[in-house]
């Protein structure tokens, strides 16, 4: 990273905590922040490893338009029974690698989906992670792949952080229906893209949940996100969509879509391996307590598992009677 840009990128991060600094103090209050395990039925069960045994291979193919391989995770007994496996594709935070997200990404392997990467730090305009997508098709098709006729290529999900979060709703908007289901996790605010700072390609890549037209959404941030707001002072419609309140305000109705905050983490917690890495200051617990609320989102989503899916149905969902979560927001009713 040059100087110039280091230099920028702490003047915008001042900037945001600037903005949203109202609707943060808001949150906070009166929240208690855990590093506690989970203790719900659901999610303990989904926090957990799963069933299947995995494999990991970096570099596993080429490429990206940019030119960026491929990292996979998948159950190391591909199509066991007949199974057809869920596809995954990862969008990765500004300036962060895929095997960041190692032991998350490993977490969702391990209950059978297939999870694709690009090693690609630029990911905001969701292309990438739609070419992941694409790559694993071919590979579906390929009678000499080891996914030949493996997955279920009618079952896929975006998930993906920070500006990796901006392409997961990028990617989905824009795949004709493709992506059945987007998990954005710490999803910065617009004003991330749009003020005239130097940054990175990919973070001037805005996106807009009112483009969202088919498919589910679960909006996850950690409440000490100084970049991903829970709440904001104002309405979106004067401000622009600025927090996670803010993006799910604006997902259609038509759409099947929740919101929750972790009580506690920072923006980068998500890179846990599980827990933080001394040079990773954007983490103060790790990944633990995300994992079972994300991966029984896509369990329900892509799996058809009907136990997760009681989890976030509206007001009597497992998830809306968690205290290490907050701001639980859904239109499932049954």
């Amino acid at each position: 990273m040059t100087r110039r840009l280091r230099k920028s990128l702490v003047v915008l991060v001042t900037a945001i905590t600037a903005v949203v600094a109202a609707g943060t103090t808001a949150q906070a209050g009166g929240i208690p922040t855990s590093a506690a395990g989970p203790t719900k039925a659901v999610e303990s069960t989904y926090s957990d490893r799963g069933p299947w045994e995995l494999t990991t291979q970096k570099g596993f193919g080429c490429c990206d338009s940019t030119g960026a391989a491929f990292d996979v995770w998948y159950p190391t007994d591909l199509g066991a029974n007949g199974e057809r496996h869920p596809i995954i594709t990862w969008g990765n935070g500004t300036f962060a690698h895929p095997h960041q997200y190692d032991y998350l990404l490993s977490h969702l392997a391990s209950w059978g989906f297939v999870v694709i990467a690009a090693d690609n730090t630029n990911t905001g305009s969701g292309r990438e992670m739609l070419e992941a997508v694409d790559f694993l098709r071919r590979q579906d098709g390929d009678p000499s792949s080891v996914f030949h006729q493996k997955l279920d290529t009618d079952a896929v999900g975006a998930m993906g952080h920070s500006q990796g979060a901006v392409g997961t709703l990028n990617a989905t908007a824009h795949s004709g229906g493709t992506v059945r289901t987007a998990v954005p996790i710490e999803l910065p605010g617009q004003y991330m893209c749009t003020l005239g700072l130097p940054k990175p390609e990919g973070m001037t890549t805005c996106t807009d949940p009112r483009e969202l037209t088919t498919g589910s959404v679960f909006y996850v941030n950690g409440s000490d996100s100084p970049i991903s707001a829970s709440t904001q002072p104002l309405p979106w419609q004067m401000i622009g969509i600025q927090s996670a309140q803010a993006y799910y305000e604006a997902t259609p109705e038509s759409l099947t879509k929740v919101r929750a905050t972790l009580n506690g983490p920072n923006h980068n917690d998500i890179q846990g391996q599980p827990g933080c890495t001394p040079d990773n200051l954007g983490c103060v617990n790790g990944v633990t307590g995300f994992l079972g609320y994300l991966t029984a989102w896509v369990m329900d989503r892509l799996q058809g598992d009907t136990r997760a899916h009681s989890a976030f149905v509206s007001g009597t969902g497992e998830l809306f009677g968690d205290p290490d979560w907050s701001n639980q927001t859904s239109n499932i009713t049954g």
